[in-house]
């Protein structure tokens, strides 16, 4: 079979490609590969509020129980609490049941070491060997418990050493998920006036028509309400999008962009240097640039940013999407951690988000996801990559264009950019058109 484990961990509809037989041998085959020379492993489960969540856990903490060990239930919890949770209780593995942005019908399993990092493809490759193997029968076999206190202590965690927020006006969008209730707290115990929208999940609601992917109704929000800020976190909120007083929508580029300005100039920033992908936009880029911070580029995904930063010994990174790594406080992307840190520059700097987004102003940029499609014959689509090379040409210097398979979903994303959206828009267009016309 192919390989189980995308760029986020395994993922699909519940019922047809996420099964709870499949949810116990992967708990199976985490706790026996995460938990070696542990004789009884404790494995940290947190999940978002998606009606799958409750089945897939317990089908988590049999698995892991037929190998001996301990699930920990966190309850609804964001992802990055996981990671956090994972170390402070020490355990040998976390696992966090989402499937992130996606709509209700999907979910998702991903794990992390006992260090609170997403695991290497080596050893998502163990697991996936020891679950093709079989499962065997557990010498001793576990149990499952609650994890006692896990969203205080996590708040305490985020809180620890976060600037004061007195009188900031925030709006924050929950997108029904996982930071239905801890996002609003943490942001109200930093000192801010706080209001939440859709922070009432009901299994299925999460992400439909709201969150970081669908942030319309903040923006009206926040510009209706006179709030100085409006924060959207993804499902499992690891992941943040901005929208400044005006409305208007600031990325995960603009706010990587604002956070490593500032670090260089209060010497806080080693090597002069971030990490980003290959979708951060020209104008990021371009203020990194004129600003001597060097771009250190990865392929697409958390993860892989991650690496880079662990290995250039770099504490700032992260993706236009605005999963943002900071490596001087948390192991993994936060969406929380991201906003506290945004909250508080404009804290203390006294500037307006759009005076801080203005620092890095976006090239015209197109993003089309190519839906439906055979994403695994893009590579040899011949008649897709002549018309790349004909946009390329046409754009010059002045634009970039950027084609690839989704990680996650069956979907091959274009992305154009261009000195005029026009530009952008025509070329994306085109190449969304040859992709449907030879791979659909």
């Amino acid at each position: 079979m192919g390989r189980l484990f995308g760029t986020d961990g395994v993922r699909g509809r519940f019922g047809d490609d996420l099964t709870v037989e499949l949810a116990t041998d992967l708990g199976h085959a985490a706790a026996v590969v995460l938990g070696r020379g542990h004789p009884r492993p404790k494995v940290l489960i947190g999940r978002d509020t998606r009606a799958s969540g409750p089945a897939l856990e317990e089908a988590l903490i049999a698995g892991i129980a037929r190998a001996g060990g301990e699930g920990l239930r966190a309850g609804v919890i964001p992802t990055a609490g996981v990671a956090y949770l994972t170390r402070a209780y020490g355990c040998q593995a976390g696992a966090v049941i989402s499937a992130s942005h996606n709509a209700a019908d999907d979910n998702g399993i991903k794990f992390f070491g006992f260090d609170g990092m997403k695991l290497p493809d080596a050893i998502e490759d163990q697991i996936e060997s020891v679950l093709e193997r079989g499962n065997g029968e557990a010498v001793a076999p576990g149990s499952g418990a609650d994890a006692a206190d896990a969203e205080e202590r996590y708040l305490d965690f985020l809180l620890d050493g976060a600037p004061g927020l007195k009188g900031m006006r925030v709006v924050v969008d929950c997108a029904n998920g996982a930071a239905f209730h801890v996002a609003p707290e943490a942001y109200r115990r930093a000192g801010a006036d706080v209001s939440a929208i859709f922070a009432e999940p009901d299994g299925k609601n999460i992400n439909d028509g709201c969150g970081s992917t669908h942030p319309e109704f903040l923006q009206r929000k926040v510009v209706e309400s006179g709030a100085q800020v409006g924060i959207a976190h993804d499902g499992d909120a690891d992941r943040l999008i901005a929208v400044d007083e005006r409305g208007e929508l600031v990325d995960g580029d603009q706010i990587l962009a604002a956070c490593a300005l500032e670090g260089k100039a209060q010497g806080r920033l080693p090597g002069d240097a971030v990490v980003s992908t290959v979708m951060a936009n020209l104008g990021f880029r371009r203020a990194m640039s004129e600003a001597g911070i060097e771009v250190v580029e990865t392929a697409v995904g958390d993860r892989y940013v991650l690496e880079a930063m662990i290995e250039r010994s770099i504490i700032m990174g992260g993706e236009q999407s605005g999963h943002l790594i900071f490596l001087d406080k948390h192991s993994t992307g936060d969406g929380i951690l991201t906003a506290l840190r945004l909250l508080g520059l404009m804290a203390s700097s006294g500037k307006p988000l759009s005076a801080l987004a203005a620092l890095a102003p976006r090239a015209p940029q197109i993003l089309m996801n190519v839906r439906d499609v055979a994403k695994e014959r893009l590579e040899d689509a011949n008649a897709v990559w002549d018309e790349v090379l004909r946009v390329e040409n046409e754009l010059g210097s002045d634009g970039r264009v950027l084609v690839r398979p989704s990680g996650t979903e069956a979907v091959v994303r274009v992305m154009v950019e261009a000195t005029t959206e026009h530009a952008a828009r025509s070329g994306a267009e085109r190449i969304a058109k040859a992709v449907r016309e030879t791979l659909g």
